[in-house]
């Protein structure tokens, strides 16, 4: 009974030491007893012929640390020679690895090459601190395919944040980058059909050889749904791009049908094409990983009630191919009963697409809590799992620092104390200041997906507390809280602008911090202004309240000049919790000193009094925006189809005069199936004439209006991607 109280105290105090020594992910068994220093020389044999793991080895132990005398480490895989008591311990896991530490010598077997590369980088993190522990680490993924898909939209990765990403993932066990960016228009249309240009092509040679270096699959992604002719023709111009790409390194390949409209879509020709790339290509080199594929139908939202996509693929396509889904909806958290449902229709395990912490649909917020909500019983239920990130690959890291542990070892991961560490990873010395930004910058803001994430936690219930406080006009307990909090933003936004730990991190996310910075500022000017409402210092109140007007004119000036994307513009910072309160507060304080004094001061909203009117599923929770007197809908980034009768568009507060409109969507030869009205009543509707220009539709309204849409005049439902659908107002 005592010998087992001692074994599981052993392995309580094996993962505390795997957590303190950033050990990520977190190794599944972890057994130590006793530390002793860590040597000063070492002498490596490592067994096997590993390029990969010939070259982390070489990043560590160099001529200053190496010597026959040293300390010795034994290096391979179960085909090579160690005891065989050594060699029963390692799993019988793809990837695992064991780790064996004595007095005298340190063995890393693996089960497999990449599981040898994998116990090297735990050794590696072992070997960091001034002591190590004498024991052993037993260790393996939960997860077969763990990493990345750059699939968003907007500005792709560049080849140095490419060159930057797989050296992470190598770091963290990560296995897969798909490299399937929308707009590199040699992996979709127009040119999916012809080889890289010399230059592409050498940078693309790059990232595949620096992908093998870190024991990433580079898997190479194609979307031809969007032109794809389903004919011989057009099976060997795809047959002829995988061998090109071949030639360049590339052992891993998928084809995406998603975001598509047409007969791309068709599930049968689909099955059938990625079968001859199976069989013509896949089937016949034995170094070629088993295809993924994107289907157009990819989550659940999207399944029609009458089914007949999903099960048409389980039914006709290979068992080896692995097929991509994102969940319950475009943007979701995974589940079992998620797995369960898709699972069953496909014949197969599903391939998840996380769509986080992506932001194209988002663009003005910037997405850096934790990585959590999927749950952590799936592992037996997904081929693979690979996350979405943001354009902003740096950032990025933090969120696929926790996909990197919670692929690994699912049932232990703890999405918080992840999220912590990985913070201290992108930026060492400054992690604290980063950690205020972060708590306060991880919510989506409202958006067509509905998909949301909790932001400033701690400090949401002082909030809450503070506003409960003000408008009962009682005493506000927690003052000083608040002010700390403002104040610590304020310091921590100047900590980050001046920071160097990370310059690649800071260029990406500086508007933001800017933007932080100055809203913590407003804060502590509204706490001024409350104050002096108390002590009835007129002078200090109106000094405050417009000093806080003119920080919201600086605030106003980022949000019109950084980030000027067409879908949504601007800087937008501490969403959920921080800046409503600002807000509400400053409100309601103004109301009360105009009250009291006899005061006018103006009270601004910041607010769209305009409402989406739409009778289309897909649209009714897209979000419309009001900026400079243009009213635009924010682009969804998903194919939307239109019944007949359906229509989109506005409906403004009051009767108002609409002047300039302009509507782009593709493809163009929609716009003579859709007809441009306006209404005073909403029942009755007048015509408006529209020109073509280009690839975009225009009208001048000129007239007083409530409510403005696009209406599907045909007896067919129209499947269309909008652009563009902008309307100026008085």
């Amino acid at each position: 009974m005592r010998h087992s109280f001692f074994i599981l105290l052993i392995l309580t105090v094996g993962f505390g030491f795997a957590q303190n020594i950033n050990i990520n992910p977190k190794p599944q068994h972890v057994v130590i007893g006793d530390y002793f220093d860590t040597p000063a020389l070492f002498h490596i044999q490592q067994k096997s012929t590993d390029k990969a793991t010939q070259n982390l080895l070489s990043t560590y132990f160099t001529n200053d640390n190496i010597s026959n005398k040293g300390f010795s480490i034994q290096i391979g895989n179960v085909n090579d020679r160690f005891p065989k008591k050594l060699k029963n311990k390692v799993p019988k896991k793809a990837e695992s690895y064991h780790i064996n530490i004595s007095k005298k010598q340190i063995s890393v077997i693996g089960r497999d090459a990449r599981g040898a590369y994998y116990g090297v980088r735990t050794l590696m993190a072992l070997l960091k601190n001034e002591t190590i522990p004498l024991g052993y680490i037993s260790d393996y993924p939960d997860i077969a395919a763990r990493g990345t898909v750059e699939g968003f939209y907007g500005t792709p990765w560049s080849f140095k944040h490419r060159m930057r990403q797989i050296d992470f993932y190598g770091e963290n066990k990560l296995n897969t980058y798909i490299y399937g960016p929308k707009d590199d228009p040699y992996h979709s249309s127009p040119h999916w059909r012809k080889p890289y240009p010399e230059n592409e092509a050498a940078q693309l040679k790059k990232l595949i050889d620096r992908a093998a270096l870190n024991h990433v699959d580079f898997v190479w992604a194609i979307h031809p749904g969007k032109d794809i002719k389903w004919h011989n023709e057009d099976r060997k111009a795809l047959l002829h791009k995988f061998e090109l790409m071949y030639d360049l390194g590339v052992r891993a390949y998928a084809v995406f049908f998603d975001d598509i409209s047409g007969e791309g879509t068709n599930p049968k020709q689909q099955a059938e094409l990625l079968n001859f790339l199976h069989a013509e290509f896949i089937k016949k080199r034995t170094d070629v990983k088993p295809l993924i594929m994107c289907p157009t139908e990819y989550n659940k939202g999207w399944s029609k009630p009458e089914g007949g996509y999903l099960e048409t693929l389980g039914k006709e396509l290979h068992p080896s191919v692995r097929i991509m889904w994102t969940g319950n909806t475009v943007v979701a958290d995974i589940d079992k009963e998620t797995m369960n449902w898709i699972n069953t229709k496909i014949n197969r395990n599903a391939f998840i697409w996380w769509n986080f912490p992506v932001s194209d649909y988002v663009r003005n917020h910037m997405l850096l809590g934790p990585a959590y909500g999927n749950g952590t019983d799936i592992a037996q239920d997904v081929s693979g799992f690979v996350s979405n990130p943001m354009e902003h690959a740096e950032a990025s890291k933090i969120a696929i620092y926790g996909v990197a542990d919670y692929t690994w070892n699912m049932s232990e991961y703890q999405p918080e104390s992840n999220w912590k560490k990985a913070l201290q990873v992108v930026m060492p010395k400054s992690y604290k200041a980063l950690e205020i930004f972060a708590t306060h910058n991880s919510d989506l803001g409202p958006n067509g997906h509905r998909y949301r994430r909790s932001e400033s936690v701690s400090f949401a219930p002082k909030a809450d507390a503070f506003l409960k406080d003000l408008e009962a006009d009682s005493t506000i307990e927690n003052f000083d809280t608040v002010q700390k909090e403002f104040q610590a933003m304020v310091e921590a936004s100047y900590i980050l602008l001046h920071s160097t730990d990370n310059p690649v991190l800071l260029d990406e996310i500086r508007p933001w911090v800017e933007q932080f910075k100055l809203l913590g500022q407003s804060g502590l000017a509204m706490l001024n202004m409350h104050t002096a409402l108390k002590e009835k210092d007129n002078d200090g109140f109106e000094r405050s309240y417009h000093a806080l007007k003119a920080i919201k004119v600086e605030m106003y000036s980022i949000d019109r000049q950084e980030n000027q994307n067409p879908y949504q513009p601007g800087i937008k910072t501490a969403t959920l919790v921080i800046t409503p309160l600002i807000d509400k507060s400053f409100e309601h304080l103004t109301q009360a000193y105009n009250k009291a004094f006899g005061k006018n001061l103006e009270v601004e909203a910041n607010y769209n009094p305009h409402k989406l009117f739409t009778n289309i599923a897909q649209l009714k929770n897209q979000q419309i925006t009001l900026r400079d007197r243009t009213l635009a809908l924010n682009p969804p980034l998903e194919v939307i189809h239109i019944s007949p009768q359906a229509y989109f568009g506005f409906e403004l507060q009051s009767t108002t005069r609409a002047s300039k409109l302009h509507f782009k969507l593709s493809p163009v030869s929609g716009y003579s199936n859709l007809e441009l009205e306006v209404s005073v009543n909403g029942n009755d509707w007048t015509a408006i004439k529209t020109e073509q220009k280009d690839a975009s539709l225009q009208a001048s309204i000129n007239t007083i209006v409530k409510y403005i849409r696009i209406k599907n005049t045909t007896s067919e439902t129209l499947s269309l991607k909008i652009e563009k659908f902008t309307v100026k107002i008085k």
